[in-house]
């Protein structure tokens, strides 16, 4: 378990900060991006990586990122607390998922090797199950379910298609290269620290 100090000094330029008494819990060998905040209740696994000027506020219910998955610039991960009728939605991200640039992805639940495209929003107590995908720009409304390969485009979003394996297996891809390219961005950052 790190402290903030900890964490601050590995990843600089990234604000790291404890909400109500939970500080984040982010793997070693995970890549958070300098301008990136991670905010509170906010598990990060193994490889994952959580890019430029991200922000995963976990401060009135929790969120969690799978190993391997990586949240592009500019993504926003928020929760819905609990209310009188409910006991509020945590967003939760499985292993190997790729969450575009610019998504909004707020109180939902995300099985290993989903993807939102691009500018894509989903919303309270969406599911997006295994190897599905939310189309770039999308938007998931509260409640709704993408089965296992499907894809889903529009405004409100609605079924299009389902994939192959084939087109599933380009997501484990992506997730691959972007643990390697997270892994050249650290040692960059860290080259021009030392230099």
């Amino acid at each position: 378990m790190s402290d903030i100090a900890t964490l601050q000094a590995r990843y600089p330029g990234a604000t790291i900060m404890a909400f109500d008494g939970k500080v984040p819990q982010i793997a070693e060998n995970a890549f958070i991006a300098p301008g990136a905040r991670i905010i509170g209740d906010v598990t990060i696994g193994a490889e994952a990586s959580v890019w430029y000027n991200c922000v995963l506020r976990g401060d009135i219910h929790r969120i969690a990122v799978g190993a391997r998955s990586n949240v592009q610039d500019g993504s926003v991960f928020h929760v819905e607390g609990p209310r009188p009728d409910t006991d509020g939605e945590p967003t939760i991200v499985g292993e190997d998922c790729v969450i575009g640039h610019m998504a909004v992805v707020h109180g939902c639940q995300l099985a290993d090797r989903a993807f939102v495209g691009m500018g894509a929003v989903a919303m309270d107590g969406a599911r997006i199950a295994e190897g599905g995908m939310l189309g770039a720009g999308a938007l998931l409304s509260p409640g709704k379910q993408i089965g296992p390969g499907e894809i889903w485009i529009g405004r409100p979003a609605k079924y299009y298609r389902t994939q192959d394996a084939a087109q599933i297996a380009k997501i484990r891809f992506q997730t691959e290269r972007y643990c390697k390219l997270a892994a050249r961005h650290l040692a960059e950052i860290r080259g021009q620290a030392e230099g």
